[in-house]
């Protein structure tokens, strides 16, 4: 009897122990839960809020529409078309390559755009929109929309995207913009370019980037399980970047190119009084529309192999020597440095020897040009003039006297990729080749030749201040800009340079009477261009030798091939009295400027100023 009881005590301590022990469990897990309850309701309940908010409420990036490129008279030169892309938000795909695989079978994606995609996806912030098909078709976004159920996470986004209409005129130019790459994602701004697929990578459109591309806006969205936007709560609108007005005509464009005809080759206009650009023609040239989407190998391929190298900018960064187009800035020297008095006057026998040295120098003309002062050297291009004030200015005084019109240095014109040129001189050729300088090498220089280049912005640039009194201005594209259509246009003040120090502005009468003897006297190089016109030009040809054309020297012009053809220049503005328009001209492989070169800034001359009204 004791003994049961004694076995009932001990039950009944076991389960009181076991009972404190049980409630001594659900009293620290009822502990633990309200620790953690305070934890998640007091503690974090900003965080856990905003997390609930977001799986809501969606911050979505309004782009801005892109600034329109327009020319000097409104005529739209870069535009913005409505387009549709394809995105998609990583966090919302369960299984990205399997999606992938299956949006293919939808839409063309080819391996360059999923590559692109992967690149991004690694280099993205949280929850953000990335695009991953642009420009779909009808077709596809049909396919799509039946579809689209399937893909939680990817939708189809309305967008602007940008549109050349002027196709091949302006390339070189404007550039073109192209999709944001792995290398664009390294140094933009994430922020600013959130929702942006497309920068400015080459021309106007790359150098006012910033301009153009505006401020991105915002959306409060609220979104549903799958991502899809179920109404709009809030908006800060987008900023759309400014329209640039270029200072180019686009009908004098055109008229320039036309002049051309299947030649290539370079033009570029100045207004002289103020440094804009009217014209700048690099032909052959390229549909930058092809790039904005992404070019196929094949068309990039096709444009690369080309033989005229549609891509090269001729007018930007072609350099070629300057040949007798040189010869009135080194005549304008000989007077200013009082190496030549303006009646001074040489006996041309058609070929020049360096005293002491039996190594000759030709004339042009066989037999040569007989007694000639200034005005006629520059009228007839004679070489022997030119050899002996080289000799006599010497290398390091031309180089000094080239420099002030900004010879072998870039112009500094609002156009990214500006190269040099050569303007040599005793010091550039030992850094150079680590070679001492020779006279011969000098008497070559007089005439534009030897190591003398220089691109077409830069020989406008020089002529332009040849026509207004020494005065120089820095090319410039941009004529004005503008925030939204409802405002007026700004203009851009141009920026002017130092101005070449002329002493008598009588020398420079002298050199520029010359010029216009080029074109108006019977003994002109290009008197037949000349001839008929009913306003005055002054100008001058230049020819640059091609080295292939030493191995057939004295062959007639006609029986030479493409290669082995002169490249053909000129150089003039106009009218001459009041210059409204300063023009160099490259005919690549024209063989004589004033055969090739000269009629095609003829055309360019008439198309700006036998208009109607005058600019």
């Amino acid at each position: 009897m004791s003994r049961a009881i004694k076995e009932q005590q001990a039950e009944q301590r076991l389960f009181q122990a076991r009972a404190l022990v049980a409630f001594a469990v659900i009293a620290l897990v009822v502990v633990v839960m309200l620790a953690r309850f305070f934890e998640l309701m007091v503690l974090r309940h900003e965080e856990f809020a905003s997390r609930s908010e977001r799986n809501r409420v969606k911050l979505q990036p309004m782009p801005p529409a892109r600034g329109l490129i327009l020319d000097r008279n409104g005529e739209v030169l870069a535009e913005n078309r409505l387009a549709y892309r394809l995105e998609v938000v990583p966090e919302r795909v369960a299984d990205m390559q399997a999606t992938l695989d299956e949006l293919a079978r939808l839409v063309e994606i080819d391996a360059e755009e999923r590559e692109r995609f992967e690149a991004m996806v690694k280099a993205r912030r949280a929850f953000q929109s990335l695009p991953l098909k642009l420009r779909l078709s009808d077709e596809e976004l049909a396919r799509f929309a039946l579809d689209r159920y399937r893909f939680p996470g990817v939708d189809v986004v309305p967008y602007l995207t940008r549109h050349y209409p002027q196709g091949e005129l302006f390339a070189h130019v404007i550039g073109y913009v192209g999709r944001i790459d792995r290398e664009d994602l390294e140094t933009l701004d994430a922020e600013r370019y959130a929702g942006t697929s497309h920068l400015g990578k080459t021309g106007i459109e790359r150098q006012y980037e910033d301009q153009l591309h505006g401020e991105v806006g915002y959306e409060r969205v609220e979104i549903n399980a799958e991502g899809r936007v179920l109404r709009v709560l809030d908006r800060e609108p987008a900023l759309a970047g400014q329209n640039l007005f270029l200072s180019i005509d686009a009908g004098l464009q055109r008229a320039a190119v036309a002049a051309f005809g299947q030649e290539s080759g370079a033009a570029v206009a100045l207004d002289p009084r103020n440094g804009e650009v009217l014209a700048f023609v690099s032909v052959p040239s390229y549909d930058a529309n092809l790039f904005v989407n992404g070019i196929s190998r094949r068309q990039y391929q096709a444009l690369t192999e080309a033989p005229l190298k549609p891509l090269f900018n001729r007018a930007l960064q072609g350099t070629y020597e300057p040949g007798s187009t040189l010869k009135p800035f080194l005549g304008l020297a000989g007077l200013e440095l009082g190496l030549r008095a303006p009646d001074y006057s040489i006996y041309s026998t058609g070929v020049f020897t360096i005293p002491g040295q039996t190594l000759s120098f030709r004339d042009w003309k066989r037999g040569g040009h007989g007694r000639v002062d200034l005005v006629e050297s520059l009228a007839q291009s004679v070489n022997s003039y030119y050899y002996q004030l080289a000799l006599d200015m010497g290398i390091d005084r031309m180089h000094a006297w080239l420099d002030q019109f900004g010879f072998g240095r870039p112009t500094g014109i609002d156009l990214g990729g500006e190269v040099a040129g050569i303007l040599p001189s005793r010091e550039w050729k030992r850094q150079r080749f680590d070679q001492p300088w020779y006279p011969g090498e000098t008497v070559i220089c007089g005439i534009g030749q030897g190591y003398n280049t220089a691109t077409m912005i830069q020989l406008a640039a020089a002529t332009a201040a040849l026509a207004s009194q020494g005065q120089r201005w820095r090319p410039r594209l941009v004529h004005a800009t503008q925030r939204g259509f409802d405002t007026a246009p700004s203009p851009v003040a141009s920026a002017a340079e130092t101005p070449v120090p002329i002493r008598q502005l009588s020398h420079l009468a002298l050199v520029q009477r010359g010029m216009e003897a080029v074109l108006h006297s019977p003994t002109g190089t290009a008197h037949l261009v000349g001839d008929d016109l009913d306003y005055r030009i002054a100008g001058k040809t230049g020819t640059a030798q091609r080295v292939s054309r030493s191995r057939r020297e004295g062959a007639p012009e006609r029986e030479l091939t493409g290669d082995e053809r002169h490249q053909a220049l000129f150089v003039g503005y106009a009218p001459a009295a009041q210059p409204q328009i300063a023009l160099a001209v490259i005919v690549e492989h024209g063989g004589s400027g004033s055969q090739a070169a000269a009629p095609v800034a003829r055309k360019i001359f008439d198309a700006w100023l036998q208009r109607s009204p005058p600019p």
